[in-house]
């Protein structure tokens, strides 16, 4: 666990996605849950001496962070999109059954999914107060229609989500581009100069990172535009897929998962924008 700011946490150590801790007074807001209930678990014991938590706030509802919630017995907080979204899952989890390249499909069957659906959602911003701690969440869709950041003003601190990816390419399977690219302009040139800025998937990034981030969805949505299937659109998605991954440097062991996670995305997001022009 590393402190990123004035009682402002991160953890990076379990499997899925990186979580997040606030605290004032003894009291803690969580931010994403680790994959595995055990997981969770150890995170609530690691975070004994730094407060009690109170409530539990899930960036979206990408598999990754939302499942380890159903072992949480806390008030769980989010967008109205990703409750809606999470209330349409059934109530077992089978991480074979349609695989997007996410660590959740190396689990093999959960139940009590339902547990994990948030209790209290907003549809543009909730403002919490942490025993006189101020805490932002806003809507800031894009690799969701339900994702959101949680700003902690006093901190200067802003967890982004799945907003940016650096170390391997995104999903891109439930993405709306141009809300994306509207969020990465926001992080970039709003009121947020001098925050240190926090991604889900590689920990804390620069600025730097924001606009890499855009020019990669620019690089995508392009190319993604042109394709055309040969002889079906599988085969030419995990063409492009190939092609767009040459720009990561990706351990052998991750490659083939990350390649899939693409592929996924790819074939998804084409498939929609097709249907959209139909």
């Amino acid at each position: 666990m590393r402190s990123v700011s004035s009682a402002v946490y991160l953890e990076n150590k379990f499997l899925g996605v990186s979580v997040g801790a606030v605290a004032s007074h003894g009291r803690l807001l969580l931010i994403d849950a680790p994959i595995r209930v055990e997981d969770a678990r150890e995170w609530i014991s690691q975070l004994g001496e730094k407060g009690r938590p109170r409530s539990l706030a899930l960036l979206d509802y990408h598999p990754d962070r939302v499942l380890g919630a159903r072992g949480l017995d806390l008030p769980i907080l989010a967008h109205d999109e990703t409750r809606l979204v999470m209330n349409s899952w059934p109530d077992t989890f089978k991480g074979g059954t349609r695989p997007i390249g996410a660590e959740a499909d190396r689990l093999k069957r959960i139940s009590g999914v339902s547990k994990a659906v948030p209790d209290l959602t907003f549809s543009e911003e909730m403002s919490l107060h942490l025993d006189g701690r101020e805490i932002l969440l806003l809507h800031r869709p894009g690799p969701t229609r339900g994702s959101i950041w949680v700003v902690v003003p006093d901190a200067k601190v802003v967890f982004l989500g799945d907003a940016v990816w650096l170390e391997e390419p995104a999903y891109l399977g439930e993405a709306d581009v141009d809300a994306w690219q509207e969020t990465l302009q926001q992080a970039a040139r709003g009121p947020f100069k001098g925050f240190t800025f926090v991604s889900s998937r590689d920990g804390v990034v620069d600025r730097k990172a924001v606009s890499q981030m855009a020019a990669w969805l620019g690089r995508v949505e392009d190319r993604l535009r042109k394709l055309k299937p040969r002889p079906d659109l599988e085969e030419s998605t995990g063409a492009l897929a190939t092609s767009l991954l040459r720009g990561f440097k990706i351990p052998a062991t991750r490659r083939e998962h990350a390649h899939l996670r693409l592929q996924a995305g790819l074939e998804r997001l084409y498939a929609r924008w097709s249907s959209d022009e139909d």
